[in-house]
Formats: structure tokens, C-alpha cells, sequence
């Protein structure tokens, strides 16, 4: 969908025809099977991870299409047990429920990939993704479904629970100590991207060449289709409420091959409590959510980065967030936000050269 301000803010398109979407690649329908959206182009929809996942890929037949598909749907799936918040059977929830560790405890491989890649995110956002969310995390969602703010006790003893000192990772054994007691990690910014870089790689493996994957927000792409520089993905304008449909004029067109780009903002989930907008994405230095409206659209090399950083810079506000992302290889972004009334708008300093090789 082509979205308003209060919607989500992002197209994403095919090289050959445009369609409308939060970052969305295809035409495809909830549970559809393996359909040929153009000649040599395949694509089928799956419900993973809570959203909706488009797999797009160009194929020789429809039957090598169909098995490089169906196993980088699998191969989300199977991430989705290891990595979930929600399913008390997963490795990260059996995990956080050791809290407090008396001593390492190993992790497998994966876990171990996605917690690396979160602490190092931290530790470049001076914390504003943090992993060790997840009693804040939690505690918003209850307000979040109350419409009120938190207890004062109940958020100061959330917040007791987070921040970097309460994970530790031990390389050498591949194990963490979690050192706080009531903590739980939450990798809801990070682990979505993670499992769409993985699926990439599993459908490549299928030698398929050429694949895009939408994950309600995330997009990520291998090599360019036939005969093009890359797969385009448009950003739509945000537009204040109550404002004239935007113009298709100022919609920006990237054209992407082997990156990811993630948008996270308040589009779908915010509440307004006491006549202040917030987000569903916390501030982990608060224990609230982000005040609303902001986007920001980030551009990297891989979807995990881009879908930690894009929760990070939601954090950090337009000045702070380019600036950190300015300085990581290979990323770039915009972020967009209201303020009195007026759209507004800040781009680090790569932003520019990711659409000024895009063709209009």
C-alpha cells in the first residue's frame, strides 16, 4: 500500500511493474501457492514470525522456483523457534528464564550470531538497541493495551533489569551469563532481519541467483533479476494528518542488489495516552515508547543490521541517529518525523547516493 502518514510509509516494487506495500515486492496472496508473477519471476506468501512473508525469486522452472521457496520459508521458520519472545519453548525464552545465570550458559549457533550482532549494535548506539529490553518490552505492551502509563514501581523495577551490564557474552565458549535478576532478552528489532539474511542464503544455495524477500517491513535482496541493475523499492512521503494525498512525485526509488532496507516507525502500532503519541518501539533508557510520529528508512548491507539500526535510530531522534549511521559501512538512511504540524526530514550522508543511481 501506497500509505499515509498515520499508515505505513514505504512501496517497495519489481523492476518491471510497481506495486504498493509496507516494502512490499510482489503481488501475492495470504497462503497462495507458487505463482508466476511474470515470466521467469515466482513468488508465495507465508504467514511467519507473526507477519505476513513474501519470497520473490527468478528461477528457471516453476518447480526449482517452488523448492528454493519452500526452504527459505522453512529455514524462517525454524529461526522463529530459536528466536521468539512469544513461545516459551524457544532457545532465547528457555534462556531468559535462567535469569540470573550462575554460570555461562552455551548457546547454539545461531542464538549465538543474532546476540553478537545485537551487542555490537548496542554498544554503536550508546545502547539505544538494547537486547536486554524485554521487561520493558513487556511492561509497554500491558500499557499499551491499558492506554495508560506504567506504575512508577513497576517501571523503575523493569528498568532495574536492563542495560548492558546485564549481558554478558564469552566468545571463547560460545555461552552468555544473563547477571540480573527479572531480565529477558527480546530480540524483536534484530531477530526478524536475521532470519530474512539466513532465508537469502538458503534460497542462493538452491541456485537461485535473483531473489527478493519481503518481510512486512524488512525487504532484503541477492542479485539483480535479468536484464536489471537491481530490485527497485520505493519509499513513499509521509504526509501530517488530514493532509492531501501525497504526491507521486516525490516518491524515492532505490534500486538495490545484495542490501537490505528496513522502515521502523509508529505507523501500525502506537497508542496516544494523555494526548502524547507513542510507539511500540521502547526506549530502553526510559522504559516508554517513542513519541510519535517518526520513520526512519535504513539502507544496509544486510537486513540484520538495517533492522537494528532502523529500531536504534527510532531511539536516538533524526540528529544522533544519522550521525551513527553515517558512520557504519555500507548503511545509510532518512528519517522523517512531525513536528508542529509540518513533515520534516533528515538523510545521513549516504542516503543520497543509494537513490541518485535510481533510474525515474
Amino acid at each position: 500500500m501506497i500509505a499515509e502518514f498515520y499508515r505505513v510509509p514505504v512501496v517497495a516494487a519489481a523492476p518491471a511493474a510497481r506495486r504498493t506495500g509496507w516494502l512490499l515486492a510482489v503481488w501475492a496472496c495470504l497462503g497462495a501457492p507458487v505463482v508466476a508473477a511474470e515470466p521467469g519471476r515466482f513468488t508465495e506468501t507465508r504467514r511467519l514470525m507473526g507477519v505476513p512473508w513474501t519470497i520473490t525469486v527468478c528461477g528457471p522452472t516453476a518447480e526449482a522456483a517452488a523448492a528454493a521457496i519452500a526452504a527459505g520459508f522453512t529455514e524462517v521458520a525454524r529461526l522463529e523457534r530459536i528466536l521468539s519472545d512469544y513461545d516459551p519453548a524457544s532457545e532465547l525464552a528457555r534462556l531468559s528464564a535462567l535469569a540470573p545465570t550462575r554460570e555461562p550458559v552455551e548457546v547454539g549457533e545461531d542464538l549465538w550470531r543474532v546476540l553478537s550482532r545485537a551487542v555490537e549494535i548496542r554498544d554503536a548506539t550508546d545502547a539505544a538497541f538494547d537486547p536486554t529490553v524485554g521487561p520493558l518490552t513487556s511492561l509497554w505492551r500491558q500499557a499499551r493495551r491499558a492506554g495508560r502509563l506504567p506504575p512508577a514501581e513497576r517501571l523503575a523495577e523493569a528498568r532495574q533489569a536492563v542495560g548492558p551490564e546485564a549481558l554478558r557474552l564469552h566468545p571463547a565458549l560460545r555461552a552468555v551469563s544473563l547477571e540480573r535478576s527479572g531480565m529477558r532478552l527480546d530480540l524483536g528489532g534484530i531477530g526478524m532481519g536475521y532470519a530474512l539474511d539466513r532465508a537469502l542464503e538458503v534460497i542462493g544455495r538452491h541456485g537461485i541467483a535473483a531473489a527478493m524477500i519481503d518481510a512486512s517491513g524488512d525487504i532484503g535482496v541477492s542479485g539483480p533479476p535479468p536484464g536489471s541493475p537491481g530490485w527497485s523499492i520505493a519509499v513513499a512521503p509521509l504526509r501530517a494528518a488530514n493532509a492531501p494525498p501525497f504526491d507521486p512525485e516525490k516518491v524515492v526509488r532505490l534500486t538495490l542488489a545484495h542490501q537490505a532496507v528496513t522502515t521502523s516507525g509508529d505507523a501500525f502500532q502506537a497508542v496516544e495516552i494523555a494526548g502524547r503519541r507513542y510507539s511500540h518501539i521502547v526506549d530502553p533508557r526510559t522504559g516508554l515508547g517513542v513519541s510519535g510520529p517518526t520513520a526512519v528508512t535504513v539502507v544496509a548491507r544486510d537486513c540484520t543490521t538495517a533492522d537494528a539500526l532502523a529500531t536504534a535510530a527510532s531511539v536516538l531522534g533524526p540528529d544522533r541517529a544519522m550521525r551513527v549511521i553515517g558512520g557504519q559501512p555500507g548503511c545509510a538512511a532518512r528519517f522523517v518525523w512531525q513536528e508542529d504540524g509540518q513533515i520534516r526530514s533528515e538523510s545521513s550522508p549516504g542516503w543520497a547516493a543509494q537513490i541518485s543511481q535510481t533510474p525515474r
